[in-house]
């Protein structure tokens, strides 16, 4: 087993304004996608979209949810993953039609948009950014959307091979008030550093980026650079749906809809398209749901 299967590295070159992250997914990808049915180009997709989350949650200063959704009028309506700030991510898909394992993820989009929602704990204000896609890959579209919404430089590598995903994540931090006051030739620097940095990433393979331990991929890269590498975040398959989350969802459909479910099919059904979880709500349960209350508020958050 690599060292550095399931799990999340962040570093920075020394004295510049360049970090980076590097994560690779082996059983959390598995365990967020062998219990669906997905064809081929949609599991390397999603593969990639679960790296890229882990990437983007480990630059961010949040305890919560972040997710990332591509949205279609295709034959793709929906990819989704959402990386919570312990790492736990989850990922699905949902699509009309015949779709065949030679398609890709762009052959089967139409009209797309690129959503990301920062979603915190403890009642703090969610953001949400949606940006038409732009780019010919998911890398391309998660640069342009940090280049045009965040204004932050941001190269990214994704790759998934169908049993695992990895990433890696370059970004050069905006110059602070002080910064800016600083002299040209420093500014200068820091801008032939990300140039080259970015250059040397480049050269990164699938294979490398998905095989080699993370020190032998940093030096194979990075050889003649001054790094720092962070310990080690782990990641892992966490789907956050539960009995009570669903009989929530359920009770804002109210009592009319509710009755009528039962009347129709003697009980209620759901499924979590994320985890496959099977829920049933007989006649007693859909009396209970009615005469209770509802425990947490409707929100944003992906149930």
């Amino acid at each position: 087993m690599k060292n550095n299967q399931d799990t999340l590295q962040r570093f920075v070159f020394e004295n510049t304004p360049v970090r980076g992250n590097l994560v690779n997914l082996t059983s959390t990808f598995q365990l967020a996608l062998n219990k669906q049915s997905l064809p081929s180009g949609l599991r390397q997709a999603l593969g990639e979209l679960m790296a890229a989350s882990a990437l983007l949650t480990a630059t961010l200063k949040m305890n919560g949810s972040l997710v990332l959704q591509i949205q279609s009028k295709g034959l793709l309506k929906l990819l989704v993953v959402e990386c919570n700030s312990d790492f736990g991510i989850r990922a699905t898909a949902k699509w009309t039609g015949d779709v065949n394992d030679q398609q890709s993820l762009f052959d089967l989009i139409e009209h797309g948009q690129f959503m990301i929602t920062l979603d915190p704990k403890d009642g703090g204000q969610a953001y949400q950014g949606i940006v038409p896609l732009e780019g010919d890959s998911i890398s391309a579209i998660l640069e342009n959307y940090m280049l045009r919404s965040e204004q932050i430089d941001t190269k990214i590598w994704l790759s998934c091979d169908g049993n695992a995903a990895a990433g890696m994540l370059l970004q050069k931090l905006p110059e602070t008030m002080n910064q800016v006051t600083q002299n040209e030739e420093h500014a200068e620097h820091d801008v032939d550093t990300w140039n080259r940095v970015g250059h040397l990433a480049s050269t990164i393979t699938d294979n490398e980026l998905l095989n080699l331990p993370t020190e032998t991929l940093l030096k194979r890269l990075f050889n003649e650079e001054d790094i720092r590498l962070f310990e080690a975040s782990h990641t892992a398959f966490f789907c956050s749906c539960s009995r009570e989350s669903v009989a929530n969802m359920l009770r804002m459909l109210g009592p009319d809809e509710l009755n009528s479910i039962i009347e129709e099919q003697g009980q209620i059904e759901v499924n979590c398209d994320f985890c496959n979880t099977h829920y049933k709500f007989d006649k007693v349960d859909a009396i209970q749901l009615l005469v209770a209350e509802v425990t947490t508020p409707g929100s944003s958050k992906v149930h």
